[in-house]
């Protein structure tokens, strides 16, 4: 009896001490050390391999999954990243975007960089208007990239990729800078991060609106391009593939751009 009774504790010690000894994503040996916030409208969301509001499910291998490279949730929670990564965030279908390939380039570069923590933001079809400071996407973002740095980890940039549902009018064009100008600069005082970088994407193409495309690319384009914010770094998306609606990068565009983005994070 007293050898059943000792096994039995026997076997409660080895199974306390395994349970000590699991880790979950957020605890502070999996909680990302480098944060990049997703931002902007469907191209950073993903509608790589998107048609019919279907996406074909293909990855290509520069998105694959890495274990660490982590996203955070709509749910404010880490796990492993994967494509799409907006799934949860964006209402309409999502597909590939530039959010992994540029996690991965990253990594190859800067195999010490730490575990990489994901922050998608992206809204589809919004205008630079609706992420003013205090309106619902700006907020949005703000509070998911507070409860990010929860764990410790520090924002190294946003990724911004929008500006397409402004070459529609002419209003929305003229007052893209200013209103770009507006939005990160209140993000620096909120997340309290003069020094904030931010890798800017040059729109490639202009939103469709009743069966026409927007009159205003070079406008939004030449504007993304003279920005002297601080810290501001941009690549040019033109040039690269398009899927059939002639709005949205591809697959393969997607990973070319992810891939862009990460060289330009490291350009001194």
């Amino acid at each position: 009896m007293f050898s059943l009774v000792c096994l039995m504790l026997l076997s409660c010690s080895i199974f306390v001490a395994s349970t000590d000894n699991c880790t979950t994503l957020d605890d502070n040996a999996s909680t990302p050390k480098s944060i990049f916030i997703l931002a902007g409208q469907s191209n950073m969301a993903g509608r790589g391999g998107v048609c019919d509001n279907k996406w074909d499910g293909f990855v290509p291998t520069e998105c694959q999954p890495n274990p660490r490279i982590l996203r955070l949730n709509a749910g404010l929670t880490w796990e492993e990243a994967r494509d799409p990564l907006h799934h949860d965030i964006d209402k309409k279908t999502c597909g590939v975007g530039p959010g992994m390939s540029f996690a991965n380039s990253v990594l190859m570069t800067d195999p010490n960089i730490g575990m990489i923590g994901l922050v998608p933001c992206a809204v589809g079809g919004t205008k630079i208007s609706q992420w003013r400071p205090n309106d619902y996407l700006y907020n949005n973002m703000l509070s998911r990239a507070r409860a990010a740095l929860r764990g410790g980890g520090q924002i190294r940039a946003v990724l911004w990729f929008q500006g397409e549902s402004d070459t529609v009018e002419k209003a929305d064009a003229d007052e893209y800078g200013s209103r770009w100008e507006t939005l990160f600069t209140q993000l620096q005082s909120d997340l309290q991060l003069p020094n904030l970088h931010v890798i800017e994407v040059v729109i490639e193409s202009a939103e469709k609106n009743k069966g026409q495309f927007g009159k205003f690319l070079k406008e939004v384009r030449d504007t993304q391009m003279a920005m002297k914010f601080p810290n501001v770094k941009y690549v040019d998306a033109m040039g690269l593939e398009l899927n059939f609606d002639r709005v949205h990068l591809s697959t393969n565009g997607q990973a070319k751009l992810g891939k862009m983005m990460a060289d330009a994070f490291f350009r001194s």
